[in-house]
């Protein structure tokens, strides 16, 4: 679906109706929520890279053209975390937005929080990723859908050593159903989720850190495991779609088929208004959320697995990535595949910014205004030194880059904590609500 727009310097648009654009077109800007996109030179770090300038000169401003192109996109795992915020995203860009989640460990609440944010809510299927024909019913009664981004799947490293042959069948399994599914219903561009677990311990190797894209794969857990599996299988199904079509003399259809590998770092921070965040069913199984359980009296103190690192305090390194940046992460390597048509690519989505586990206690402790109480436990098996992102590759070529500090997703983490103890399983508080319709 393409939408012609026009915009003024003194105004915003019907679809976008906070944005605005300066009178200098070298530093015109379009601003959606926190992110902006320099129309001026059709370089962008928003999540709509395919903005592009039809005609532009001093005797056309105020009124600058421009095509957005927009579609259909099937989320996977959708209620999650993640998934939530990258549906927002979507929603935002103007994409219909359809979600897939079995909700073992989300709720239904989130796609209430969604439509509270941006005015829109998506649609919602309550379905297993490892059930096919569920997935066949879900394309089949939304034809319109063009491309998926894929989080559905089991998340937690530890665990996934517990039960490594559940994560096989959720992880691997899942995704296979839904590219067989994709295939049926001629669904050709695919956002993977995946994971800087795929290449395990890079310190193995000579100036692989920060890490990047071409670091060799070798995860040391069965979570990475099911995750470069499925990157290699995504790999060969895009390719082999594209060379037998190729073979059949079909190069148009051959390129519509591409895939996104996103190997992303640590995921934080929460929604700024402090109506959405992180809210598992269970036990976090991340740093700073089981921090933020911590904080508010959940849970008696922090478990900190290893202070023997080679690390300038003993505990392990890790790239910490506000979870907005990640979503726009998210959203910019779908508009790339559907613009540049560039088969498989994988990029790293980090900040380049390592950060050890007691710099991060800190940074959430001086937030909250107290020190938070931490004890220190043997390794976990599989946990490596070092997981920094290198993210220039994603800089260049996608145009992203974060933007939001470590310090922005502590702050936001603990607003949305603070206030939603309970999570999605209480009210919103009123005066966020407030906020949000007043700005909206």
């Amino acid at each position: 679906m393409a939408g012609w727009l026009a915009e003024s310097p003194l105004g915003g648009s019907k679809s976008h109706p906070g944005a605005t654009i300066t009178s200098s077109f070298q530093a015109s800007y379009i601003h959606i929520l926190r992110y902006r996109t320099s129309i001026g030179t059709v370089e962008s770090f928003s999540p709509i890279p395919e903005l592009q300038i039809l005609h532009v000169s001093a005797s056309t401003l105020p009124s600058i053209l421009y095509k957005m192109v927009v579609g259909s996109v099937l989320v996977t795992g959708g209620t999650g975390y993640i998934g939530s915020f990258t549906a927002l995203a979507l929603l935002e860009a103007d994409y219909k937005v359809v979600i897939v989640d079995n909700l073992y460990n989300s709720s239904k609440e989130v796609l209430n929080r969604i439509e509270l944010i941006c005015g829109k809510k998506p649609a919602f299927y309550e379905a297993d990723m490892t059930d096919e024909a569920a997935l066949d019913k879900v394309f089949a009664e939304n034809p319109d859908i063009d491309s998926v981004i894929h989080f559905g799947a089991l998340k937690a490293v530890g665990e996934s050593g517990e039960i490594p042959l559940e994560y096989y069948r959720v992880n691997v399994g899942g995704s296979i159903a839904l590219l067989r599914s994709m295939t049926k219903h001629d669904v050709t561009n695919i956002v993977f989720s995946s994971s800087a677990t795929v290449y395990g311990d890079a310190t193995r190797f000579p100036n692989m850190i920060p890490i990047p894209e071409h670091c060799p794969i070798g995860p040391t857990n069965p979570y990475g495991r099911t995750k470069s599996t499925v990157e290699g299988i995504i790999t060969d199904h895009v390719n082999a779609q594209r060379n037998n079509l190729i073979k059949k003399g079909d190069q148009k259809g051959a390129d519509k088929w591409n895939g996104a590998l996103l190997r992303y770092f640590n995921p934080s921070g929460a929604h700024p208004s402090g109506v959405m965040g992180e809210n598992p069913l269970g036990v976090p199984y991340n740093l700073l959320p089981l921090l933020a359980q911590v904080a508010i009296g959940k849970r008696e103190k922090l478990l900190v697995f290893g202070d023997d690192y080679a690390s300038k305090d003993g505990t392990a390194i890790r790239d910490y990535i506000h979870v907005l940046d990640l979503s726009r992460g998210h959203l910019v390597a779908l508009n790339y595949l559907r613009e540049k048509s560039p088969g498989v690519k994988a990029w790293n989505l980090g900040s380049g910014r390592g950060s050890t586990v007691f710099e991060m206690v800190k940074a959430f402790s001086d937030v909250v205004g107290r020190s938070l109480p931490v004890e220190v436990a043997p390794r976990r098996a599989g946990d490596v030194l070092d997981l920094t992102a290198n993210p220039t590759l994603a800089n260049q070529e996608l145009n992203w880059k974060t933007e939001l500090t470590l310090e922005d997703a502590c702050a936001d983490l603990w607003k949305w904590t603070k206030n939603n103890p309970e999570g999605y399983n209480q009210e919103p508080p009123k005066e966020f609500v407030e906020a949000i319709k007043k700005n909206n």
